[in-house]
C-alpha cells in the first residue's frame, strides 16, 4: 500500500489492478446509451498510439516498477501492482477495460458469456476461445475455471487467500455442452460477475493449498499470454518477460519487457543513462524532461572545464591577497568545483533526456483526505462536517493539476470516476464550501471560537511553536505543482445505527434554528476577540487541534503542499493542525490501518465493481470476537447501516441501471457521514523514449502487451531527430 503512489485499496484485486498505487483497475459491467450522462474521462490515455505495421519486430523494453515482486500470485496478500502488471502480461483476463473504465470481453480469451439464467438461481455460461491453451499446450477449460474457485471460495483454509470476493457466492463450476463452455452457477444473485476469473490461474497452481501457496511465488511455470515469465531476478532488481511461442492471437512484437525495480527519485538517472525506456515520474522529474525535449538557440555560452579552472586560479590569487588563509581558499574552491561538478552532470543528463518526452493523463486513483472518527473531535459528525464544509476542493486540485496542463476538477464521488458509468457528483449531500456553515457545526458541537483554553507547560508551548513553524514552510509557496509524485442524495432520515448522540448517523441532520449551542458563551468578562470568525476555537478549555499525519521521504512534496492549503483552511474556522511526518515504510501499517491519526491523505483507486471492492472500505466497522474493531480497510472508522445496506442490494442487483443508481446513493450517504473527503483525480506522468508505440499513460485502458514496440525507422521524425536516434539502441531495429 502506499499513500499517494499507490492507494491502499491496491491489494483488493491486485491485482487486477492496481495500489502501491498501478496499473488496470477492472471496470464497471455493461455499456450503453444510458451511460452517457457519467460523461467522459476527465483526461484520455496518452500512449503514442500506433499501427503494428509501423512498429518493428523484436527489442527489449525497459520498464520501471515499484518492486520485484513478492509472489506472483494476485490473489496472495503480499501481491502488489508488479505483481498485477505481470499477471496482465501473461496470464488470461477474461475481461479488460477500455479509455472509459468498462469492462469489455477479452477475445483472445473468451468467444462469449452471458447470464442464461436467474431463476431459482444466477448461471452464466462462458464461451471460451477455440485456440486459447496454456503454454504446455493444454487448452484452458472448466477445470481451471474450478480448480480457482475452490481455492478462493473461502471454504478451505489450507489455502492463503488474500480475497474471496464474487467466488464466494458461486455454488458450483463444471464443464457446459463441450470443451469450450464453462457454466458457473451461483448460489446468491452476483452483480459483479465479470470482475471474476481476471486473472485465471492454471489448475497447477490453484489446484492444492500447496502450490497455491508458494508454487507461483517465484515462478509460473505455465502462462498463457503473449509473454511468459524468463526469470525473476531479486539481486538484479529485475523481472524478465519473453514472447510466448505457444501465443494464439497478434504475436507480441517486443521480444523482451524487462520490468526493473528503480525508486522514484533515481529514474531521471536511470533514463538518462540508457537502463529505462520508460517510467512514472514525479512533477519536477516531468519538467526536466519537457525541457530537455525543447529545441536549444545554441546561444547560451556553457562554462567549461578550463574556464572554470581559471576562475578557481583567480578566487584562490584574491582570498591570499585580501587575508584569506590558503586553507579557506582550497576550500571555497573545492565546493566550487563540486557545484561544477554537478552542472555538467545535469547537463549531461539534460542531453540524455533529450531522447524522452512526457505522457500525461490522469490515473484511476483519486487522493482523499481522510478523518479518523473512532474517537476524539472528529469522532462528533458535526465537527468532521465542519472540516469537510472548510475545504475549497477547486483549489486544491488546481494546485496539484493546473502546473501540469491536466483538468483540474475535484473529484465528485467515492466509488467512481468521471469516464465512469456509475460516476455522479454526490458532494451535495455534504453542501458546498461555507466557511459560515462550517463555523456554526462547531458551535453546534460545543467547540467555542475564542473560548478559554487551559495553560500548557512552557517547553510544550515552545515544541508546537516549531512544529508549527515546519508545517507552515511545507507549503512550498503555495503553487502546489512542484511536489515530488509519488502514494448527492439527502432524505434527512436517521440510520439508527446506534451512533453517539450527536452522530445521525446520516450526516443529514441540521442545526436548529433560533437555539443557543451547547458551550457557545465564554465566562462572564471574557473580552471578545478582535476577529472571532478566526479565532482558534475550544472547548472544555482544550483548543480544537487535529493531528495530521503525512508520510516523510522522496515523493511527499504534493501531500505536504496539500497539507498546507487544507491547515489554513481549517485555521480559517478556528482549527489548528499539528502536521507529522512519519516514515514512508510505517505511514500505513502504525498510523492509518492502526487510526493512529485526526487527517491523512492518501489514495484509492477508482474500481470498476464498486459494489463488492468498495464495501470493505466503507462498511461500518463491527465489534470483532475478541472485542476490538473489526473494520476491514475502512481506516476511517466512519460507516453506517445504510451504507451498508445499500452495498448489499447493490451486489445483488443484475439491472445495470439500478445498481448504477443504488450505487449512487451509496456514495451519497458517505459524502454525508464525512469520513473521507475526496480531493482529486492523481496526475499520471510517463516518461517514454520518443520512439516507443503504445505504451505511456493509460489512464483507465489495460495494456495491450502484444502491441508495444520501438517505431521503424520509415514511421519515425526526420533521420538524425532524438527519437530516431535512441531507437537504434532500444528497439534493436
Amino acid at each position: 500500500m502506499s499513500h499517494d503512489g499507490i492507494g491502499p485499496r491496491a491489494v483488493l484485486r491486485s491485482v487486477a489492478f492496481l495500489t502501491a498505487g498501478m496499473l488496470t483497475v477492472p471496470a464497471l459491467a455493461g455499456c450503453g446509451s444510458s451511460e452517457d450522462h457519467a460523461g467522459k474521462p476527465l483526461a484520455g490515455a496518452d500512449v503514442a498510439g500506433a499501427d503494428r505495421s509501423d512498429i518493428a519486430d523484436g527489442g527489449t523494453l525497459r520498464w520501471a516498477v515499484d518492486t520485484v515482486p513478492d509472489t506472483l500470485n494476485t490473489f496472495q496478500a503480499d501481491a502488489d501492482t508488479t505483481t498485477a502488471r505481470i499477471a496482465e502480461a501473461v496470464l488470461p483476463s477474461m475481461y479488460r477495460t477500455d479509455g472509459r473504465g468498462r469492462a469489455v470481453r477479452n477475445p483472445d480469451y473468451l468467444a462469449s458469456a452471458e447470464v442464461v439464467d436467474t431463476e431459482p438461481k444466477q448461471v452464466v455460461v462462458y464461451r471460451l476461445a477455440q485456440q486459447a491453451v496454456w503454454s504446455d499446450g493444454r487448452e484452458i477449460g472448466a477445470a481451471d475455471f474450478a480448480a480457482q474457485w475452490r481455492a478462493l471460495s473461502g471454504k478451505d483454509t489450507a489455502y492463503w487467500t488474500a480475497r474471496n470476493a464474487g467466488y464466494d457466492r458461486i455454488e458450483k463450476v463444471e464443464r457446459g455442452k463441450n470443451d469450450l463452455e464453462v457454466k458457473v452457477t451461483f448460489s446468491r444473485p452476483y452483480a459483479d460477475w465479470k470482475s471474476l476469473f481476471s486473472p485465471l490461474y492454471p489448475k497447477e497452481v490453484m489446484g492444492t493449498p500447496d502450490s497455491f501457496n508458494d508454487g507461483a511465488r517465484k515462478k509460473l511455470k505455465v502462462t498463457a499470454g503473449p509473454f511468459t515469465v524468463d526469470t525473476v531476478d531479486t539481486e538484479e532488481d529485475e523481472v524478465v518477460l519473453a514472447r510466448n511461442p505457444r501465443w494464439w492471437g497478434r504475436s507480441a512484437k517486443l521480444q523482451k519487457i524487462v520490468l526493473r525495480a528503480v525508486p522514484h527519485d533515481k529514474r531521471v538517472s536511470a533514463l538518462s543513462d540508457g537502463t529505462l525506456d520508460l517510467a512514472e515520474i514525479d512533477p519536477e522529474a516531468a519538467r526536466r524532461v519537457t525541457v530537455a525535449a525543447l529545441p536549444q538557440d545554441g546561444n547560451t555560452p556553457l562554462m567549461g572545464p578550463e574556464a572554470d579552472r581559471s576562475a578557481a586560479d583567480a578566487l584562490r590569487s584574491w582570498a591570499v591577497a585580501n587575508g584569506s588563509d590558503e586553507d579557506a581558499a582550497d576550500e571555497e574552491i573545492s565546493a566550487r568545483e563540486k557545484l561544477r561538478e554537478k552542472a555538467e552532470k545535469y547537463a549531461r543528463q539534460q542531453k540524455a533526456l533529450g531522447g524522452f518526452e512526457v505522457r500525461k493523463s490522469l490515473e484511476p486513483v483519486y487522493t482523499q483526505l481522510a478523518l479518523n472518527g473512532a474517537e476524539g473531535p472528529l469522532s462528533d459528525e458535526r465537527v468532521r462536517r465542519a472540516v469537510a464544509r472548510a475545504l475549497d476542493r477547486e483549489d486544491i486540485a488546481g494546485a496539484v493539476l493546473k502546473p501540469l496542463g491536466l483538468p483540474a476538477e475535484p473529484v465528485g464521488s467515492h466509488l467512481a470516476l468521471s469516464g465512469q458509468a456509475a460516476y455522479a457528483d454526490g458532494s451535495g449531500a455534504l453542501g458546498k464550501p461555507d466557511a459560515k456553515e462550517a463555523r456554526a457545526l462547531l458551535s453546534d458541537a460545543g467547540w467555542v471560537p475564542g473560548g478559554p483554553v487551559e495553560e500548557e507547560k512552557e517547553e510544550k508551548k515552545d515544541a508546537k511553536k516549531d512544529e508549527g513553524e515546519e508545517a507552515a514552510g511545507s507549503e512550498g509557496g503555495g503553487d502546489g505543482g512542484d511536489g515530488t509524485y509519488i502514494v448527492g442524495e439527502d432524505d434527512g432520515k436517521n440510520d439508527g445505527d446506534g451512533k453517539a448522540p450527536h452522530d445521525s448517523g446520516t450526516g443529514t441532520g441540521r442545526l436548529k434554528q433560533g437555539g443557543t449551542p451547547a458551550g457557545a458563551y465564554a465566562p462572564k468578562g471574557t473580552a471578545a476577540p478582535a476577529r472571532a470568525d478566526t479565532a482558534p476555537v475550544a472547548k472544555d478549555g482544550k483548543a480544537l487541534v487535529l493531528r495530521f499525519v503525512l508520510p516523510s521521504g522522496p515523493g511527499s512534496k504534493t501531500l505536504e503542499t496539500v497539507a498546507g492549503r487544507i491547515a489554513k483552511m481549517l485555521e480559517r474556522i478556528g482549527i489548528r493542525t499539528d502536521i507529522t511526518k512519519v516514515d514512508n515504510d510505517s505511514y500505513f501499517k502504525d498510523n492509518i490501518a492502526s487510526g493512529d491519526f485526526d487527517l491523512a491523505l492518501y489514495s484509492w483507486p477508482a474500481t470498476a465493481f464498486p459494489a463488492t471492492d468498495a464495501r470493505p472500505v466503507y462498511s461500518k466497522p463491527v465489534p470483532a470476537a475478541d472485542g476490538s474493531l473489526n473494520v476491514e480497510q475502512n481506516w476511517t472508522r466512519v460507516g453506517t447501516d445504510q451504507v451498508d445496506q445499500l452495498f448489499d442490494q447493490a451486489i445483488a442487483t443484475l439491472d445495470d441501471s439500478e445498481r448504477r443508481e443504488l450505487i449512487r446513493k451509496a456514495d451519497s450517504r458517505i459524502w454525508a457521514a464525512a469520513g473521507s473527503i475526496p480531493l482529486y483525480q492523481r496526475p499520471q506522468l510517463v516518461a517514454a523514449r520518443e520512439n516507443l508505440a503504445n505504451a505511456g499513460a493509460f489512464g483507465f485502458a489495460t495494456p495491450v502487451y502484444e502491441d508495444m514496440g520501438f517505431l521503424k525507422k520509415s514511421a519515425q521524425g526526420p533521420e538524425g531527430s532524438p527519437g530516431a536516434k535512441s531507437g537504434e539502441s532500444s528497439s534493436g531495429s
